[in-house]
């Protein structure tokens, strides 16, 4: 059976320090690469140019605009497509399932799960009930799409599912500052969900869904239908608990312990004041929750910057 035409889509914005790494994983599976640059303004395109990659420019809303902008910018003889992050890499044994199992799936199969794990300041997170995740971020073209999401979006797909053993690698190579900047940006993304979930300002799109099975959807389930109506604060707490302690995440070590305080305390326990901060706004101002967002958060929820044609890199053309 002949070789599938892959096609990889990386979003990026002054990734100098991650790109090469994450094109050179996937020099031996993809036919092209998408690289979508949101105003990078170090050598991240240069970098990109010079590893084969066909660049466009599109303004920055979020993730899944992003992403799903860049699908539309496909050629028409794309028969698969591989979201990867310019900070994530995919291990040989993946890329060898790809390589050997891509072309003999039927066409009922329109995606597939993947493990991903993380390392933090260098140092691999294996305890804390996290990692591996299965996400699915390989999907047949035309067959799937970004969730409609500020945060945590998913790729959604139409048909059958399967899973690969093999591993993309979260090594974000940053500093603890750069990363502390990113959740707080995150946390106020995390809040216009939340605010939606429940004010419905804007279509809900979820992968949640308890029956399925798939560790996303039952994740999510949780996420929307528990953890989201517990008491503000006390949720923070009692997450990183059941991370630090039942999961044992204390055994991963000095950067471990500040991952899970971090990522599993400090961010969930900001995204509450957000949302603690936010519903005042509204309460004390009689303003909807899109107002809010906009003069607390500093984000438009009615943006929509998503030109008709691209703009393309003339340096890999």
């Amino acid at each position: 059976m002949a070789k599938k035409i892959l096609t990889v889509i990386i979003l990026t914005e002054n990734e100098e320090c991650h790109i090469e790494r994450a094109l050179d994983s996937i020099q031996k599976i993809a036919r092209r690469c998408l690289v979508v640059d949101s105003g990078s303004t170090d050598r991240t395109l240069d970098i990109a140019a010079v590893g084969g990659a066909k660049i466009l420019h599109n303004p920055w809303v979020n993730y899944a605009t992003q992403f799903n902008w860049a699908l539309d910018q496909l050629p028409s003889d794309t028969e698969w497509v591989l979201r990867l992050d310019a900070d994530e890499v995919i291990t040989d044994s993946l890329a060898a399932e790809i390589r050997q199992n891509l072309a003999e799936f039927s066409d009922n199969i329109d995606g597939v799960f993947i493990s991903r794990r993380m390392n933090f300041l260098g140092h691999p997170i294996r305890w804390g009930g996290l990692f591996p995740i299965k996400v699915l971020r390989l999907f047949r073209f035309g067959k799937g799409r970004c969730e409609n999401r500020w945060m945590d979006e998913h790729i959604r797909v139409e048909g059958e599912t399967v899973e690969f053993h093999g591993e993309i690698i979260d090594d974000n190579l940053n500093s603890l500052t750069w990363w502390t900047e990113k959740h707080n940006n995150y946390a106020s993304r995390e809040v216009v969900d939340l605010l939606n979930l429940e004010y419905g300002f804007m279509p809900h799109e979820t992968v949640a869904d308890l029956r399925s099975g798939h560790q996303a959807g039952v994740k999510r389930w949780l996420k929307e239908n528990i953890y989201a109506r517990l008491p503000g604060g006390f949720r923070a707490f009692a997450y990183f608990f059941y991370r630090y302690v039942v999961r044992l995440g204390f055994l991963d070590g000095k950067e471990g312990t500040a991952f899970h305080v971090l990522q599993g305390f400090w961010y969930r326990y900001l995204v509450d004041m957000k949302l603690h901060e936010t519903r005042k706004y509204m309460r004390k101002e009689g303003v909807d929750a899109a107002t809010a967002i906009r003069d607390v958060l500093e984000i438009d929820v009615s943006r929509d910057l998503r030109p008709n044609t691209p703009s393309v890199d003339q340096r890999n053309e």
